[in-house]
C-alpha cells in the first residue's frame, strides 16, 4: 500500500467475500474500498515483497521500534526528580475519612464525580447503579441493571443524566429526574454495542457523545441520540482497561490502556493513534490526564504508576518503592497537579509527589482493593471505591 492509504470503520457486506461484518473502508489512491479484517490480512500478506515473510517483518519492526527509543534516550538529558530538588517539600497531610457511603452488596468497581461537586455515581458487581448526594450520604437514585459486574459508570456533564456499562457488552445512558420515585429503568437507553466487556465509558464535552472502551481491544465514540458509531479506535492487541478524555473544552485527543501493556494517545477526529508508550511490565489498569493536559500517569499490575510527558514523548518519572509488591489499580491528580493519588490491591492509597517522585502519605480504611480514586471537581475531597462494598470520602 503507498503512502495515500487510510482506513476508517463501519459495518456492511465485504466487497471481496461477501459476509457482513464490521469494514475498514481502505482508500488507495483515492478508490474507496470495502473490506472486512480478514480479507485485509490476505491482502497484506499477498503485497509482501518477493522474499518477505511476516517473521521478517516482524524483525524490521523491532529494529525500527529500537531506532526510535535509541533517538528519544539521546533527548534525555535530566530527569524529573532532578529539576525538582530545588523546589519546596509538599508539607504533611491530614487526609481522613469525612464520609463512608454504604449500600452496594458487593464489590464497587467504580464512580464518578458530577459537575456539581457535590453529587456522585458508583457501579458494583452486584448490578447496580446508585446516585449519591457526598454531604448528606442519601442514596438519590438506584437502579438495577440485568447484568453484574457493572464495570464502568460516568456523569454526565450536565449532571442531567450518567452512563454505565459491563458485562453485558453495552453502554447505556439513563436520564436522570428530579421525581426520586420515577422508575429509571424504563428510560435507559443502549447507546453503545462491544463484541466483549463495557471496562471504561466517559462523556465527551458535552451529553451528546460518549467514549467506551472494551474487553474486545478497542474504544469507540458513539452519538447518544442516535446511538451510532461515530468513530472506533484500534491499536490495542488486548483488553482496553481504562480511558481518559484529554482536560479541555475543545479536547479532540484521549489515553487508553490496557492488557498489552500499551498506554495510547488518539485524535478522537482521525481515529488515529498519535503516541504510544510500552515501559510498563503489566496490565495498564487506569490512566489519567494531567490537568493541563500535557502528561498522564499510568498504574499497573507492575506495582508502579508512570508519568509520561507528552510534549517530551517520553516517560520522565517512576513511581514506586520496594515495599510495595502490589499493584495499582488506580490514580488521579490533585487539582494543582503536584499529588498523585494511586489506589493498591493491598487496600492501601498511596500519595506521591508528581515533581520529586516521593511517598507522602498513605491512607488507610478500606479492607479491601481499592478500585477507583477521584478527585472532586473542586479539589476539596477525594473519593475512593473499594472491594469491600464501600466508598470513602477523604478530605
Amino acid at each position: 500500500m503507498c503512502d495515500q492509504t487510510f482506513m476508517a470503520a463501519t459495518f456492511g457486506p465485504c466487497d471481496s467475500c461477501g459476509n457482513p461484518s464490521p469494514l475498514m473502508n481502505i482508500y488507495i489512491k483515492n478508490e474507496a474500498i470495502n473490506y472486512c479484517s480478514f480479507c485485509v490480512e490476505v491482502m497484506a500478506y499477498q503485497e509482501l515483497q518477493r522474499g518477505e515473510t511476516l517473521e521478517t517483518l516482524r524483525k524490521e519492526s523491532d529494529t525500527l521500534k529500537k531506532k526510535l527509543e535509541d533517538e528519544r534516550n539521546k533527548l534525555n538529558d535530566v530527569e524529573l526528580h532532578q529539576l525538582a530538588e530545588k523546589i519546596e517539600e509538599v508539607a504533611a497531610l491530614s487526609i481522613k475519612t469525612r464520609r463512608v457511603l454504604k449500600g452496594h452488596g458487593n464489590k464497587v468497581l467504580c464512580m464518578d464525580w458530577c459537575k456539581d461537586k457535590r453529587r456522585l455515581v458508583s457501579s458494583s458487581q452486584d448490578g447496580k447503579v446508585i446516585v449519591w448526594d457526598g454531604f448528606t450520604l442519601n442514596k438519590e437514585h438506584g437502579l438495577s441493571l440485568p447484568c453484574t459486574w457493572v464495570m464502568a459508570c460516568a456523569y454526565a456533564p450536565s449532571g442531567c443524566a450518567v452512563a454505565c456499562g459491563g458485562l453485558d457488552n453495552k453502554c447505556s445512558v439513563i436520564p436522570l429526574s428530579l421525581d426520586k420515585n420515577e422508575n429509571l429503568a424504563a428510560k435507559k437507553k443502549s447507546v453503545a454495542m462491544h463484541t466483549n466487556y463495557v471496562s471504561g465509558c466517559t462523556f465527551t464535552n458535552s451529553d451528546m457523545q460518549i467514549l467506551t472502551c472494551s474487553g474486545d481491544g478497542s474504544c469507540a465514540l458513539w452519538d447518544v441520540e442516535s446511538a451510532q458509531l461515530l468513530q472506533s479506535f484500534h491499536g490495542h492487541t488486548a483488553d482496553v482497561l481504562s480511558l481518559d478524555l484529554a482536560p479541555s473544552e475543545t479536547g479532540n485527543t484521549f489515553v487508553s490502556g490496557g492488557c498489552d501493556k500499551k498506554t495510547c494517545v488518539w485524535d478522537m477526529r482521525s481515529g488515529q493513534n498519535i503516541q504510544c508508550f510500552e515501559s510498563h511490565e503489566s496490565d495498564v489498569n487506569c490512566v489519567k490526564y494531567y490537568p493541563s493536559g500535557d502528561a498522564f500517569a499510568s498504574a499497573s499490575d507492575d506495582a508502579t504508576c508512570r508519568f509520561y510527558d507528552l510534549r517530551a514523548d517520553r516517560e520522565v518519572a517512576v513511581y514506586q518503592k520496594d515495599s510495595i509488591i502490589f499493584g495499582a489499580s488506580t490514580v488521579d491528580f490533585s487539582l494543582s497537579g503536584r499529588l498523585l493519588f494511586a489506589g493498591y490491591n493491598d487496600y492501601t492509597i498511596n500519595v506521591w509527589d508528581v515533581l520529586k517522585g516521593t511517598r507522602i502519605s498513605t491512607l488507610f480504611g478500606h479492607e479491601n482493593r481499592v478500585s477507583r480514586v477521584r478527585v472532586s471537581p473542586d479539589g476539596t475531597a477525594l473519593c475512593s471505591a473499594s472491594w469491600d462494598n464501600t466508598l470513602r470520602i477523604w478530605a
